[in-house]
C-alpha cells in the first residue's frame, strides 16, 4: 500500500514538470506582399530566411529556405489605414524547400487562435510603420508571429504594401516529453482502475 501511494505521488509530480518541456523554434521571413481588405489581410511571395531550434539545431540560413503565408479572420474592430483587430481563424503556413537540412514540405500548418493585432504607428518624419501581431496554433505546436515592417511612407495602407521582415516563434512539446506524459496517465489509470476493482 505504501509502494502505491509513493508511486502515485511520484506520478503527480512528474506530469506537471512534463508537460512545460518543450523547445522554441524561430522563423524568419522577409519580402513579400501584404493584401487586405475589410474581409481580412493575407501574405503571400514571403521567404523564408532563417530558422533557429529546428529539431534542437542551431541557426540556419540562407535566401531562400522556403516560404511564409497566411490570412487572417474579417476586420472585427478599427479600419486598415489606422489599425484595428481582426478576428481569429485564417491559415499559417510555412513551408520548406529541402535547402540547408530544413525540411522539404510543409513545416507548420495552422489558424490564428485569438484576435490579430493591426498597429499603425507614425513616425516623426511623416511615414507609417505597419505591424501585425497574432497568436497562432496547429497540430503540435502554440505560438506567435509578428509580421512587420513594413513601410508605407507618407500615405496609409492602401489594400497592398511590400513586407520588408517577419518573425515567428512556435513553442513545440519534446517527443520525449509526450511519451513521458503518456506512459505517467497510463500508470496512474491502471494504478486507479486496479484501486477500484479491489474496493
Amino acid at each position: 500500500m505504501v509502494k502505491k501511494l509513493v508511486l502515485l505521488a511520484v506520478l503527480a509530480l512528474a506530469l506537471p514538470m512534463a508537460a512545460f518541456a518543450s523547445s522554441q523554434i524561430d522563423f524568419s521571413n522577409s519580402g513579400g506582399t501584404l493584401s487586405g481588405s475589410n474581409s481580412g489581410l493575407s501574405l503571400s511571395g514571403s521567404t523564408l530566411i532563417g530558422v533557429k531550434g529546428l529539431n534542437g539545431g542551431g541557426l540556419i540560413t540562407g535566401s531562400n529556405l522556403g516560404s511564409v503565408s497566411f490570412s487572417t479572420g474579417a476586420l472585427a474592430s478599427g479600419d486598415l489605414m489606422s489599425g484595428g483587430t481582426f478576428a481569429a481563424g485564417g491559415s499559417f503556413t510555412i513551408t520548406g524547400n529541402g535547402t540547408n537540412g530544413i525540411p522539404n514540405g510543409v513545416i507548420f500548418s495552422g489558424t490564428f487562435s485569438g484576435p490579430v493585432t493591426w498597429i499603425m504607428t507614425p513616425e516623426a518624419n511623416g511615414t507609417h510603420i505597419y505591424e501585425l501581431i497574432g497568436a497562432i496554433s496547429g497540430p503540435g505546436a502554440v505560438g506567435a508571429t509578428v509580421q512587420l515592417t513594413f513601410n508605407t511612407g507618407k500615405g496609409y495602407f492602401n489594400g497592398s504594401v511590400g513586407v520588408s521582415s517577419g518573425d515567428t516563434n512556435l513553442t513545440v512539446p519534446e517527443p520525449g516529453t509526450l511519451s513521458l506524459l503518456g506512459t505517467g496517465l497510463i500508470g496512474l489509470a491502471g494504478v486507479i482502475r486496479r484501486k477500484l476493482s479491489l474496493s
